[in-house]
């Protein structure tokens, strides 16, 4: 019988790069979205898509278990079409609240479950002001006013309850993504990741490595990935089309 992953968040610009490299791995990929109308675009790549609303913790908690998932993969945003900044306050908010009560919705489930593993997306953009470049031990700016405040209160929230239950938790921050599906086609300035290079992250994190956090970035002078490069061998150059798994 194949390992299996639930993967939350399967229809999102990650976790569509992702299903297919994790079947190619030999996973049994369950793929959480929470709209009936996305379960064609999940089975063609490969995943068993299954609905619900991760603010449903019952509902979650019933496809969760049914998959019986060895790993599970936190990929859950919610912001808008090419962060529009008219659109950021309210997304910033909704963001804030998957990662709060989403993930513990989502945790529980995994643990119900009987998951090994969780491996959870944040981000490489939460640090506070302090020498550059940022390390996985540098403080987040939890005393941010304004929407910064509300996204690093947020992502301390998730990281909090991944790396602090019973599971090997695992956390993916990563720079700003683009690539396809992002609406993004070229890195915006600093502490950048392509979508790729970012799903192939979670790849490696669903089979190896210690707890704890990882950077998952570009190089440039903001940001340090050098632990995600040691421990797993982990590129910012790697592309799905180019190279495959």
């Amino acid at each position: 019988m194949p390992k299996t992953i639930f993967l939350a968040g399967a229809s999102g610009a990650v976790g569509r790069r992702l299903v297919p490299m994790l079947r190619s791995k030999g996973w049994r990929v369950v793929g959480l979205t929470r709209s009936l109308a996305k379960c064609e675009a999940l089975t063609a790549l490969g995943a068993e898509p299954v609905v619900a609303d991760v603010f449903d913790a019952e509902a979650l908690r019933r496809v969760v278990v049914g998959a019986g998932p060895t790993v599970v993969i936190h990929q859950l945003t919610d912001l808008p079409p090419k962060l529009d900044p008219t659109l950021m306050e309210d997304a910033t908010a909704r963001n804030a609240r998957i990662r709060e009560e989403g993930t513990r919705n989502l945790v529980a489930a995994a643990i119900e479950a009987g998951a090994r593993r969780i491996v959870a997306q944040s981000v490489a953009f939460a640090y506070a002001d302090g020498p550059l470049p940022h390390r996985e031990d540098d403080a987040l700016a939890l005393q941010a006013a304004g929407r910064q405040g509300v996204s690093a209160r947020g992502v301390a929230s998730l990281e909090r309850q991944v790396l602090d239950g019973p599971l090997e938790g695992l956390v993916l921050r990563y720079g700003r993504l683009y690539g396809s599906g992002t609406g993004f086609y070229t890195a915006a300035g600093t502490a950048s990741v392509h979508v790729d290079a970012a799903a192939y992250a979670a790849v490696l994190a669903a089979e190896r490595g210690e707890n704890g956090l990882y950077n998952i970035a570009e190089d440039d002078s903001v940001v340090s990935s050098e632990k995600a490069k040691q421990q797993w061998g982990w590129s910012a150059a790697w592309r799905y089309k180019e190279t495959g798994t």
